[in-house]
Protein backbone atom coordinates (compact mmCIF):
# COMPACT_ATOMS: atom_id res chain seq x y z
CA UNK A 1 0.00 0.00 0.00
CA UNK A 2 3.03 2.63 0.88
CA UNK A 3 4.52 1.64 -2.58
CA UNK A 4 0.96 2.21 -4.34
CA UNK A 5 0.71 5.97 -2.65
CA UNK A 6 4.54 6.35 -3.06
CA UNK A 7 4.24 5.54 -7.18
CA UNK A 8 1.09 7.76 -7.25
CA UNK A 9 2.75 11.21 -5.65
CA UNK A 10 6.17 10.64 -7.90
CA UNK A 11 3.72 10.47 -11.17
CA UNK A 12 1.38 13.57 -9.99
CA UNK A 13 5.16 15.54 -9.43
CA UNK A 14 6.53 14.39 -12.62
CA UNK A 15 3.57 13.53 -14.58
CA UNK A 16 -0.16 13.39 -14.33
CA UNK A 17 -2.11 10.75 -11.95
CA UNK A 18 -6.03 9.97 -13.06
CA UNK A 19 -8.83 11.83 -10.64
CA UNK A 20 -11.52 9.76 -9.70
CA UNK A 21 -13.71 10.97 -12.28
CA UNK A 22 -10.70 10.41 -14.43
CA UNK A 23 -10.19 6.71 -13.68
CA UNK A 24 -13.67 5.92 -13.99
CA UNK A 25 -13.82 7.42 -17.66
CA UNK A 26 -10.43 5.66 -18.45
CA UNK A 27 -12.34 2.22 -17.21
CA UNK A 28 -15.28 2.97 -19.67
CA UNK A 29 -13.26 3.93 -22.40
CA UNK A 30 -11.69 0.64 -22.41
CA UNK A 31 -14.82 -1.11 -21.92
CA UNK A 32 -16.47 0.50 -24.99
CA UNK A 33 -13.34 -0.29 -26.69
CA UNK A 34 -13.71 -3.93 -25.59
CA UNK A 35 -17.26 -3.96 -26.85
CA UNK A 36 -16.67 -2.45 -30.45
CA UNK A 37 -13.89 -4.72 -30.75
CA UNK A 38 -16.23 -7.58 -29.94
CA UNK A 39 -19.66 -6.06 -32.32
CA UNK A 40 -17.68 -4.65 -34.52
CA UNK A 41 -20.26 -1.92 -34.38
CA UNK A 42 -19.12 1.61 -35.42
CA UNK A 43 -20.68 4.19 -32.69
CA UNK A 44 -18.70 2.28 -30.20
CA UNK A 45 -15.14 2.74 -32.31
CA UNK A 46 -16.74 6.39 -32.30
CA UNK A 47 -17.52 6.89 -28.64
CA UNK A 48 -14.49 5.26 -27.49
CA UNK A 49 -12.27 7.25 -29.70
CA UNK A 50 -14.01 9.99 -28.44
CA UNK A 51 -13.79 9.25 -24.57
CA UNK A 52 -9.66 8.42 -25.43
CA UNK A 53 -9.41 12.16 -27.03
CA UNK A 54 -10.94 13.68 -24.21
CA UNK A 55 -8.78 11.72 -21.55
CA UNK A 56 -5.42 13.06 -23.14
CA UNK A 57 -6.61 16.92 -23.18
CA UNK A 58 -7.31 16.00 -19.99
CA UNK A 59 -3.96 15.15 -19.00
CA UNK A 60 -1.98 17.29 -21.52
CA UNK A 61 -3.60 20.43 -20.26
CA UNK A 62 -3.19 20.80 -16.18
CA UNK A 63 1.17 20.61 -16.87
CA UNK A 64 0.16 23.85 -18.76
CA UNK A 65 -1.47 25.85 -16.70
CA UNK A 66 1.26 25.76 -13.71
CA UNK A 67 3.74 27.11 -16.09
CA UNK A 68 4.75 30.62 -15.80
CA UNK A 69 3.26 30.85 -12.41
CA UNK A 70 6.26 32.36 -9.93
CA UNK A 71 6.00 32.24 -6.05
CA UNK A 72 7.92 34.90 -3.76
CA UNK A 73 7.70 34.47 0.52
CA UNK A 74 8.28 37.49 2.65
CA UNK A 75 10.68 36.82 5.50
CA UNK A 76 9.01 35.37 7.87
CA UNK A 77 9.41 37.38 11.35
CA UNK A 78 10.84 35.64 14.75
CA UNK A 79 8.80 35.17 17.30
CA UNK A 80 8.21 33.38 20.71
CA UNK A 81 6.84 29.60 21.80
CA UNK A 82 3.37 29.35 22.15
CA UNK A 83 2.72 32.08 19.72
CA UNK A 84 1.49 32.97 16.16
CA UNK A 85 3.71 32.25 12.68
CA UNK A 86 2.73 34.93 10.25
CA UNK A 87 3.73 33.77 6.76
CA UNK A 88 3.02 35.36 3.32
CA UNK A 89 3.88 33.93 0.10
CA UNK A 90 2.98 35.63 -3.65
CA UNK A 91 1.88 34.10 -6.17
CA UNK A 92 2.04 36.06 -9.60
CA UNK A 93 0.93 34.89 -13.27
CA UNK A 94 3.05 36.20 -15.36
CA UNK A 95 1.09 34.81 -18.76
CA UNK A 96 -1.74 36.50 -20.47
CA UNK A 97 -4.21 33.77 -19.94
CA UNK A 98 -5.78 33.50 -16.46
CA UNK A 99 -5.06 30.57 -14.44
CA UNK A 100 -7.79 28.95 -12.47
CA UNK A 101 -9.01 26.09 -9.74
CA UNK A 102 -5.31 25.99 -8.28
CA UNK A 103 -4.52 24.86 -4.82
CA UNK A 104 -0.88 25.91 -3.19
CA UNK A 105 0.80 23.91 -0.19
CA UNK A 106 3.70 25.02 1.73
CA UNK A 107 5.82 22.21 2.91
CA UNK A 108 6.54 22.87 6.42
CA UNK A 109 8.30 21.13 8.91
CA UNK A 110 6.10 18.03 10.64
CA UNK A 111 6.69 20.02 14.26
CA UNK A 112 4.71 23.13 13.22
CA UNK A 113 1.52 20.82 12.75
CA UNK A 114 -0.66 19.82 9.71
CA UNK A 115 1.03 20.71 5.96
CA UNK A 116 -1.23 24.50 5.31
CA UNK A 117 -2.94 24.51 1.69
CA UNK A 118 -5.48 27.16 0.13
CA UNK A 119 -7.62 26.85 -2.59
CA UNK A 120 -7.30 29.74 -5.26
CA UNK A 121 -10.55 30.31 -7.62
CA UNK A 122 -8.74 31.80 -10.33
CA UNK A 123 -5.34 34.23 -10.86
CA UNK A 124 -5.83 36.92 -13.58
CA UNK A 125 -3.52 37.32 -15.87
CA UNK A 126 -0.12 39.84 -14.97
CA UNK A 127 -2.02 39.72 -11.85
CA UNK A 128 -0.64 37.98 -8.49
CA UNK A 129 -2.41 36.18 -5.26
CA UNK A 130 -1.40 37.20 -1.80
CA UNK A 131 -1.62 33.85 0.45
CA UNK A 132 -1.06 34.99 5.01
CA UNK A 133 -1.63 32.09 7.03
CA UNK A 134 -0.96 31.51 10.41
CA UNK A 135 1.45 28.41 11.88
CA UNK A 136 1.51 27.55 15.89
CA UNK A 137 5.25 27.23 17.33
CA UNK A 138 4.87 24.93 19.95
CA UNK A 139 8.44 25.44 20.78
CA UNK A 140 11.80 27.00 20.53
CA UNK A 141 13.73 26.04 17.33
CA UNK A 142 14.96 27.15 13.75
CA UNK A 143 12.78 25.85 11.51
CA UNK A 144 13.63 25.31 7.37
CA UNK A 145 11.47 24.55 4.94
CA UNK A 146 12.22 24.29 1.11
CA UNK A 147 9.83 24.05 -1.47
CA UNK A 148 5.90 25.07 -2.02
CA UNK A 149 3.75 23.03 -4.40
CA UNK A 150 1.14 24.12 -6.48
CA UNK A 151 -1.64 21.66 -7.68
CA UNK A 152 -4.19 21.76 -10.21
CA UNK A 153 -7.01 19.44 -12.28
CA UNK A 154 -7.95 22.58 -14.27
CA UNK A 155 -9.70 22.38 -16.89
CA UNK A 156 -11.30 19.31 -16.54
CA UNK A 157 -10.80 17.88 -13.32
CA UNK A 158 -9.79 14.26 -14.74
CA UNK A 159 -5.95 14.50 -14.18
CA UNK A 160 -4.11 16.35 -10.94
CA UNK A 161 -0.87 17.61 -11.38
CA UNK A 162 1.54 18.57 -8.82
CA UNK A 163 4.88 20.64 -9.46
CA UNK A 164 7.23 22.00 -6.98
CA UNK A 165 8.71 25.32 -6.71
CA UNK A 166 11.75 25.76 -4.49
CA UNK A 167 11.26 28.72 -1.72
CA UNK A 168 13.27 28.23 1.24
CA UNK A 169 11.93 29.58 4.15
CA UNK A 170 13.33 29.69 8.14
CA UNK A 171 11.43 30.99 10.94
CA UNK A 172 13.19 31.25 14.09
CA UNK A 173 11.03 30.70 17.30
CA UNK A 174 12.97 31.99 20.81
CA UNK A 175 12.66 30.26 23.80
CA UNK A 176 9.64 31.32 25.98
CA UNK A 177 9.82 34.17 27.71
CA UNK A 178 8.29 35.79 31.10
CA UNK A 179 7.11 39.32 32.18
CA UNK A 180 9.38 39.97 35.75
CA UNK A 181 8.45 42.77 37.91
CA UNK A 182 11.73 41.87 39.77
CA UNK A 183 14.22 40.02 40.23
CA UNK A 184 16.57 39.74 43.46
CA UNK A 185 19.60 37.99 41.45
CA UNK A 186 19.69 41.00 38.47
CA UNK A 187 18.66 43.91 41.01
CA UNK A 188 21.10 43.12 44.12
CA UNK A 189 23.80 43.07 40.97
CA UNK A 190 27.19 40.73 40.92
CA UNK A 191 30.58 41.38 42.45
CA UNK A 192 33.09 42.87 41.08
CA UNK A 193 36.88 42.60 39.91
CA UNK A 194 37.53 46.03 40.47
CA UNK A 195 37.80 46.71 36.45
CA UNK A 196 36.03 49.07 34.31
CA UNK A 197 36.07 49.15 30.59
CA UNK A 198 33.65 52.15 29.44
CA UNK A 199 30.47 54.28 30.73
CA UNK A 200 28.30 53.06 29.02
CA UNK A 201 25.24 50.81 30.48
CA UNK A 202 23.38 49.63 27.62
CA UNK A 203 25.40 48.45 23.93
CA UNK A 204 22.94 51.02 22.12
CA UNK A 205 24.35 54.04 23.44
CA UNK A 206 28.34 52.33 23.23
CA UNK A 207 30.95 54.22 21.81
CA UNK A 208 33.82 53.49 23.17
CA UNK A 209 35.56 50.20 24.01
CA UNK A 210 37.57 47.24 23.27
CA UNK A 211 36.54 46.24 19.24
CA UNK A 212 36.06 42.59 19.29
CA UNK A 213 35.38 41.81 16.20
CA UNK A 214 33.88 43.38 12.83
CA UNK A 215 30.48 42.47 11.11
CA UNK A 216 28.61 43.28 8.68
CA UNK A 217 26.09 46.10 8.90
CA UNK A 218 22.38 45.46 9.89
CA UNK A 219 19.63 47.65 9.61
CA UNK A 220 19.21 49.85 12.85
CA UNK A 221 22.69 49.37 13.87
CA UNK A 222 23.97 52.76 14.86
CA UNK A 223 26.05 54.53 12.16
CA UNK A 224 28.60 55.66 14.45
CA UNK A 225 30.01 52.24 14.88
CA UNK A 226 30.48 51.78 11.04
CA UNK A 227 34.36 51.27 10.58
CA UNK A 228 34.72 53.29 7.78
CA UNK A 229 38.25 51.77 6.37
CA UNK A 230 37.20 47.84 6.71
CA UNK A 231 34.28 48.96 4.95
CA UNK A 232 35.86 50.72 1.77
CA UNK A 233 38.35 47.47 1.55
CA UNK A 234 35.48 45.06 1.61
CA UNK A 235 32.73 46.67 -0.47
CA UNK A 236 29.69 46.59 2.23
CA UNK A 237 29.44 48.21 5.08
CA UNK A 238 31.17 47.12 8.32
CA UNK A 239 30.06 47.68 12.34
CA UNK A 240 32.47 46.99 15.25
CA UNK A 241 31.18 45.23 18.33
CA UNK A 242 32.59 46.65 21.55
CA UNK A 243 33.17 45.03 24.78
CA UNK A 244 30.36 46.17 26.55
CA UNK A 245 30.66 44.95 30.02
CA UNK A 246 30.92 47.37 32.88
CA UNK A 247 32.72 45.87 35.84
CA UNK A 248 29.83 47.85 38.26
CA UNK A 249 27.05 46.90 36.13
CA UNK A 250 27.57 43.75 34.22
CA UNK A 251 25.65 41.12 34.15
CA UNK A 252 27.06 37.53 32.63
CA UNK A 253 24.38 34.79 32.79
CA UNK A 254 26.18 31.32 31.76
CA UNK A 255 24.21 28.40 30.56
CA UNK A 256 25.94 24.52 31.22
CA UNK A 257 25.06 22.88 27.79
CA UNK A 258 26.94 19.83 28.30
CA UNK A 259 24.66 16.70 28.08
CA UNK A 260 23.28 16.32 31.59
CA UNK A 261 19.54 17.77 31.42
CA UNK A 262 16.40 16.10 31.21
CA UNK A 263 14.96 17.48 28.58
CA UNK A 264 11.64 19.30 30.43
CA UNK A 265 14.70 21.40 33.26
CA UNK A 266 16.17 22.37 29.76
CA UNK A 267 13.98 23.88 28.11
CA UNK A 268 12.57 25.69 31.58
CA UNK A 269 16.70 26.71 31.75
CA UNK A 270 16.41 28.04 28.18
CA UNK A 271 13.53 29.98 28.83
CA UNK A 272 14.99 31.45 32.54
CA UNK A 273 18.06 32.78 30.60
CA UNK A 274 16.20 34.36 27.95
CA UNK A 275 13.88 36.27 30.68
CA UNK A 276 16.87 37.29 33.11
CA UNK A 277 18.70 38.52 29.65
CA UNK A 278 15.31 40.79 28.54
CA UNK A 279 15.16 41.82 32.73
CA UNK A 280 18.31 43.12 32.17
CA UNK A 281 18.36 44.97 28.81
CA UNK A 282 14.96 46.41 30.45
CA UNK A 283 16.95 47.60 33.77
CA UNK A 284 19.23 49.01 31.57
CA UNK A 285 22.53 46.49 32.55
CA UNK A 286 25.06 45.75 30.59
CA UNK A 287 24.62 42.04 29.87
CA UNK A 288 25.75 39.09 28.16
CA UNK A 289 25.20 35.41 27.87
CA UNK A 290 27.78 32.89 27.67
CA UNK A 291 27.45 29.17 26.00
CA UNK A 292 30.47 26.75 25.48
CA UNK A 293 29.70 27.23 21.56
CA UNK A 294 29.26 30.41 20.79
CA UNK A 295 31.34 32.34 23.49
CA UNK A 296 29.68 35.91 25.24
CA UNK A 297 26.99 36.96 23.07
CA UNK A 298 25.63 40.83 23.87
CA UNK A 299 23.40 41.22 20.76
CA UNK A 300 19.89 41.30 21.25
CA UNK A 301 19.28 39.32 18.34
CA UNK A 302 21.90 36.86 17.89
CA UNK A 303 21.44 36.18 21.52
CA UNK A 304 17.94 35.33 21.47
CA UNK A 305 18.80 32.89 18.05
CA UNK A 306 21.21 31.09 20.00
CA UNK A 307 18.90 30.45 22.72
CA UNK A 308 16.13 29.14 19.81
CA UNK A 309 18.78 26.71 18.42
CA UNK A 310 20.96 25.31 21.74
CA UNK A 311 20.78 21.81 22.60
CA UNK A 312 22.64 19.79 25.15
CA UNK A 313 26.06 18.32 23.32
CA UNK A 314 28.67 16.22 24.31
CA UNK A 315 31.45 18.91 22.31
CA UNK A 316 30.18 21.54 25.48
CA UNK A 317 32.84 19.47 27.23
CA UNK A 318 35.79 20.40 25.04
CA UNK A 319 35.57 24.44 24.80
CA UNK A 320 37.27 27.05 26.01
CA UNK A 321 36.72 27.69 29.94
CA UNK A 322 34.18 30.45 31.18
CA UNK A 323 35.31 34.00 31.12
CA UNK A 324 37.13 34.99 34.87
CA UNK A 325 34.68 37.26 35.84
CA UNK A 326 31.33 37.10 37.96
CA UNK A 327 28.52 35.04 36.17
CA UNK A 328 25.30 33.88 36.67
CA UNK A 329 25.38 29.87 36.42
CA UNK A 330 22.87 27.53 35.35
CA UNK A 331 22.80 24.26 35.49
CA UNK A 332 21.54 20.65 36.68
CA UNK A 333 21.90 20.23 40.06
CA UNK A 334 24.37 17.58 40.11
CA UNK A 335 26.60 18.78 37.92
CA UNK A 336 30.29 20.25 38.88
CA UNK A 337 30.74 23.05 36.79
CA UNK A 338 34.53 22.44 37.41
CA UNK A 339 36.44 25.51 35.70
CA UNK A 340 37.73 28.27 36.82
CA UNK A 341 34.64 30.70 37.17
CA UNK A 342 33.41 33.31 39.67
CA UNK A 343 29.84 32.74 40.20
CA UNK A 344 28.13 35.43 41.72
CA UNK A 345 24.88 33.09 41.81
CA UNK A 346 24.19 29.75 40.96
CA UNK A 347 20.16 28.65 39.68
CA UNK A 348 20.00 24.77 39.83
CA UNK A 349 17.81 22.75 38.54
CA UNK A 350 17.55 19.53 41.30
CA UNK A 351 18.70 15.64 39.74
CA UNK A 352 16.52 13.17 40.55
CA UNK A 353 17.77 10.49 42.69
CA UNK A 354 20.68 12.92 43.92
CA UNK A 355 20.51 12.30 47.73
CA UNK A 356 22.91 15.33 48.70
CA UNK A 357 22.88 19.11 47.77
CA UNK A 358 25.73 19.68 45.54
CA UNK A 359 28.32 22.78 45.60
CA UNK A 360 29.91 24.64 42.95
CA UNK A 361 33.61 25.03 42.48
CA UNK A 362 33.80 28.31 43.88
CA UNK A 363 31.02 29.29 46.17
CA UNK A 364 28.52 31.04 44.70
CA UNK A 365 26.99 34.15 46.52
CA UNK A 366 23.30 33.38 45.82
CA UNK A 367 22.06 29.91 44.95
CA UNK A 368 18.67 29.91 43.47
CA UNK A 369 17.11 25.75 43.55
CA UNK A 370 13.89 26.10 40.66
CA UNK A 371 11.89 23.08 40.26
CA UNK A 372 10.46 22.20 36.64
CA UNK A 373 6.87 21.77 38.19
CA UNK A 374 6.38 25.52 39.68
CA UNK A 375 5.81 28.47 37.82
CA UNK A 376 9.13 29.45 36.46
CA UNK A 377 8.38 33.58 36.86
CA UNK A 378 7.26 33.68 40.23
CA UNK A 379 10.90 31.45 41.44
CA UNK A 380 12.74 33.96 39.53
CA UNK A 381 11.49 36.82 41.16
CA UNK A 382 11.89 35.27 44.81
CA UNK A 383 15.17 35.66 46.52
CA UNK A 384 16.78 32.80 47.18
CA UNK A 385 16.38 32.41 51.15
CA UNK A 386 12.47 33.07 50.26
CA UNK A 387 12.75 30.09 48.01
CA UNK A 388 15.21 28.08 49.95
CA UNK A 389 12.86 28.04 52.86
CA UNK A 390 9.74 27.46 50.36
CA UNK A 391 11.44 24.46 48.85
CA UNK A 392 12.54 22.85 52.25
CA UNK A 393 8.99 23.38 54.13
CA UNK A 394 7.56 21.37 50.93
Amino acid sequence: MTQLIQIRQWLETHWVVPAYSGGLLMGLTMVFFGAATNTLAGWLYVLSGLSLALLFLAAWLPPRYLKGITATRLPIRPTSAGTLLMVEITLENHTPQPKPLLQVRDQVPSRLGATPEQAIAVIAPHRAYRWTYELTAPQRGLYQWDAIALRTGAPLGLFWCQRQQRLPAQATVYPEVFTLSHCPLIDRGLPTLGDRWHQSHTPENATTGLTRSLRPYRWGDPTRLIHWRSSARYGDLRVRELEQLAADNQVLLALDTRPLWSEADFEQAVSAIATLYLYALQKQRSVGVWMAHTGILQEKHRVLTALAAVMPTASAEAAAPLPYRPLIWLSPEDAAQGQNAILGAWIRWPTSGSTQRAQPTHPARSILTLQTDRPLASQLQASPETLAAQTTHS
